[in-house]
């Protein structure tokens, strides 16, 4: 493994209910990192309904997916999170010194005193194309995320897909390729509309290709692709091409976790109603992951269950330590974290 990185708690899901968790842990000075499979914080709310309004939010009658995530993301700036996207974590153990040790797909090793699993309904996995043999290529030349831009410098780029992920990589990836031809099966997009203006007009100047069709078969060997095939109303057009994104969009999957040793409930990771704790001391579950009596689908409740999780993690991070409850309306000492005063 090439990087270790030392922390006191890992939070398994960057969407709002572990992003809230990072507050509720900042305030009681424990620190966080965040690792999503996703390539950007919000989970469902940004991937699937960003525009979409949400209206069981305490205290805003009407706010967007992206609009919560991006508020959230404001308000734990304080706290320094460090976040790890497009990544998922592989393998978990406890070690004798009742340490965590995780590992994820992009050769990282996380050591840490307490795991918060936040990965809603499961983790989000990329849907494969219907593409017959792309398997052999996966990983090699054929990539559902982007995890280093360098990667495909200097290559010839072909993205499928109409959604925010394909024109945010075309947008910024075509500075440093050396051919990009985005490929949608109609003329219209799910992505944000300045981003599609912006590709229209990187079509218009001739800096990348744009093609209305859809996926069709792979050439190369060896794992590298060499042409991609696009199936047109003209008929089939082969395309020079070394890597290949496609997004297809993503589905839900318990992944992983079911192999970590937790209780289970149809899928859903035991918890008890006081700390919100798995059946393994120190690994916690909040949000749609965790099963309990009573237990609703509700991103309100997400956030309760991150401020009873909290207080119990601290005690795991820092045992021994008297932590005194205070409330951030009247605490100078809370509100000096938060910057406020």
């Amino acid at each position: 493994m090439s990087n270790e990185i030392v922390t006191d708690v890992v939070i398994i899901g960057a969407g709002p209910v572990g992003l809230f968790a990072v507050f509720e842990l900042g305030l009681l000075d424990v620190k966080c990192h965040l690792i999503d499979i996703l390539d950007r914080p919000g989970g469902q709310c940004a991937e699937l309904y960003p525009e979409k309004p949400i209206y069981d939010i305490p205290g805003f009658p009407m706010v967007t997916g992206q609009g919560l995530t991006d508020n959230l993301m404001q308000q734990i700036a304080p706290f320094g999170p460090e976040f790890h996207f497009s990544r998922m974590v592989t393998k978990l153990e406890k070690l004798e010194d009742g340490t965590f040790r995780l590992e994820t797909d992009a050769d990282e090793v996380f050591l840490c005193k307490v795991v918060v699993v936040a990965a809603g309904g499961g983790s989000f996995q990329p849907k494969r194309p219907p593409v017959e043999g792309i398997e052999q290529y996966e990983n090699k030349s054929v990539f559902y995320a982007v995890r280093k831009m360098d990667d495909f410098r200097d290559q010839d780029v072909v993205i499928v897909g109409g959604g925010d992920s394909a024109l945010d990589w075309t947008l910024n990836l075509q500075p440093i390729v050396r051919s990009l031809t985005l490929v949608h099966r109609r003329d219209a997009f799910k992505a944000a509309p300045a981003s599609v203006n912006k590709m229209k007009e990187l079509v218009m100047e001739g800096k990348i290709n744009f093609l209305m069709g859809q996926i069709g078969k792979l050439d190369g060997k060896d794992g590298q692709i060499d042409h991609v095939h696009i199936a047109m109303d003209s008929g089939d057009t082969p395309l020079p091409a070394t890597r290949l994104l496609p997004f297809f969009g993503l589905t839900m999957k318990l992944g992983p976790v079911a192999d970590w040793g937790l209780e289970l409930n149809d899928n859903l990771i035991t918890v008890d109603t006081e700390k919100f704790e798995s059946s393994v001391p120190g690994i916690f579950a909040i949000g749609d992951i965790n099963h309990y009596p009573g237990k609703l689908k509700l991103i309100l409740s997400g956030f309760h269950e991150a401020a009873l999780m909290a207080q119990a993690a601290k005690a795991v991070v820092s045992p021994g330590e008297r932590v005194v409850f205070q409330y951030t309306t009247s605490s100078t000492k809370l509100q000096k974290k938060l910057g406020v005063v």
